[in-house]
């Protein structure tokens, strides 16, 4: 097929591209960098089945060029990470919902699949757990800037409903704390990413909170074999849980990291106030209930933690 991937340089969207050429499949990744790297894709450049284009999905000129000629959109491109949330919460409204307009709006001409990034977030402070896709969505007060992302998502997720009644072929995927290497390791990317950082540079390793929260992480390989399922026609206008049941708390992940990276590092706390300043909130378990994803896109996540943990520690050691 002839496949668009936005955010195709950056971390789950780089893994995606090596997975589709692999299959056999024409991609055009398109990607403005701001968090995705040339280098990630940079095995593909002399693939005549694969163009890197530099710009933004919400540069909607570009996008119906390639847009135009697809079978199938991965639309992955997406302003995230906490501190983004809090920092610059328009930037994250405008750059999630105005993309996806984009996307959706040039898909349905040509009635080209759409397959929908989105986040185990939207589930918000639902404590019912484990979260099925039917699950209620319950979130803080507008004016705290930590929902803005996930309301941003759950708005993306209604237009993408919205066209699939109108009749466009979509699949939305929420992605439970995706890792692996390639990963953003700033302050603005995910936990296990800034935690081996820290671990193999002898620093602290800051851990928010008292450290119960927990969560199921995700080695990318099984996010990627979960994406790439979902091109069958039965995923069509439905949702599905991307992620495992494996659970850990972050204090726990700390200690796994600090001895999987054979590290001195030690363990501090820091209050969510001085992490990202006051009023912020938190989740104290995320866990999807995988039975859908199971059923229809026969889904099994099959990376251990540990093994994910290692194969990542020695990626980032070797670029170090």
């Amino acid at each position: 097929m002839k496949i668009v991937v936005t955010g195709g340089a950056g971390f789950i969207g780089s893994h995606l591209v090596d997975r589709l050429l692999g299959a056999g499949h024409t991609v055009w990744s398109i990607d403005d960098f701001s968090n995705g790297k040339r280098e990630f894709l940079a095995q593909h450049a002399s693939n005549n089945r694969h163009t890197l284009i530099e710009g933004s999905v919400t540069d909607r000129g570009l996008m119906k060029n390639w847009i135009d000629k697809a079978d199938v959109i991965f639309h992955l491109a997406a302003v995230l990470g906490v501190k983004n949330t809090v920092e610059d919460p328009l930037k994250v409204i405008e750059g999630n919902i105005d993309g996806t307009r984009n996307v959706l709006e040039l898909a349905y001409p040509r009635q080209a699949k759409v397959i929908f990034a989105s986040t185990s977030e939207i589930y918000g402070k639902n404590s019912e757990l484990p979260f099925h896709e039917l699950s209620g969505r319950f979130y803080g007060a507008p004016s705290v800037h930590r929902w803005c992302y996930a309301t941003a998502k759950s708005l993306d997720e209604h237009m993408c409903f919205a066209y699939a009644k109108k009749g466009l072929p979509v699949t939305v995927l929420r992605y439970f704390n995706a890792y692996g290497p390639r990963q953003t390791n700033s302050q603005y990317g995910g936990v296990i990413a800034r935690f081996i950082k820290a671990a193999l540079n002898g620093e602290p390793l800051e851990v928010y909170g008292d450290g119960t929260q927990s969560r199921c992480f995700t080695y990318v390989d099984d996010s990627v074999s979960g994406t790439v399922a979902a091109l069958s026609p039965n995923a069509n206008d439905q949702a599905f849980n991307i992620g495992t049941n494996r659970s850990i708390t972050i204090r726990e992940l700390a200690q796994l990291i600090v001895s999987s990276a054979d590290s001195a590092s030690p363990i501090i706390s820091k209050t969510y106030d001085e992490a990202y300043g006051p009023g912020y909130e938190d989740m104290p378990a995320r866990e999807p209930d995988l039975t859908r994803a199971g059923a229809v896109l026969s889904y099994q996540p099959s990376v251990l933690l540990e093994d994910g943990i290692r194969k990542t520690i020695e990626w980032y050691r070797n670029r170090a």
